[in-house]
């Protein structure tokens, strides 16, 4: 492979990992929203807040990561797997989020706002990688 393959394939990448940053941060953001207005505007249980949270963004974030984020990579001859492979990365999301919502408001005792720092720098990163390679590969 020669140099300009490469710096192509890493310009590439970059500009996926971009649009993905874009839409992402705009989907968590959304999905942030939605838990802290349930849990701290409407006295929601965080949990039941982080659910509904979790409806919202899972929904939003097909459409755009699959038009935006990831459009030109990979295949889309099969949108039942893809549909599939996104919801089992979404679970591992609202699983993530879970933990953390969990961990952070229960036995750790913090305020209902704690969960949403991970959630906004560990979750991405960990969705970024299996959509760009299982779900949209």
């Amino acid at each position: 492979m020669d140099i300009t393959r490469k710096d192509s394939e890493a310009q590439a990448l970059l500009m996926q990992f971009i649009r993905f940053g874009m839409t992402g941060g705009f989907v968590t953001l959304l999905g942030i929203g939605v838990y802290l207005l349930a849990a701290m505007q409407f006295d929601v249980l965080p949990f039941v807040a982080n659910v509904l949270a979790y409806a919202v963004a899972v929904t939003t974030g097909y459409v755009l990561h699959s038009r935006f984020s990831f459009r030109g990579h990979g295949r889309r001859d099969n949108a039942v797997r893809t549909t599939g492979r996104f919801f089992i990365v979404s679970m591992v999301s609202l699983a993530l989020n879970s933990l953390f919502v969990w961990v952070l408001t229960g036995p750790l005792g913090g305020p209902d706002w704690w969960p949403t720092i991970p959630m906004l720098f560990v979750t991405p990163l960990v969705t970024f990688s299996l959509n760009r390679h299982w779900v949209f590969a």
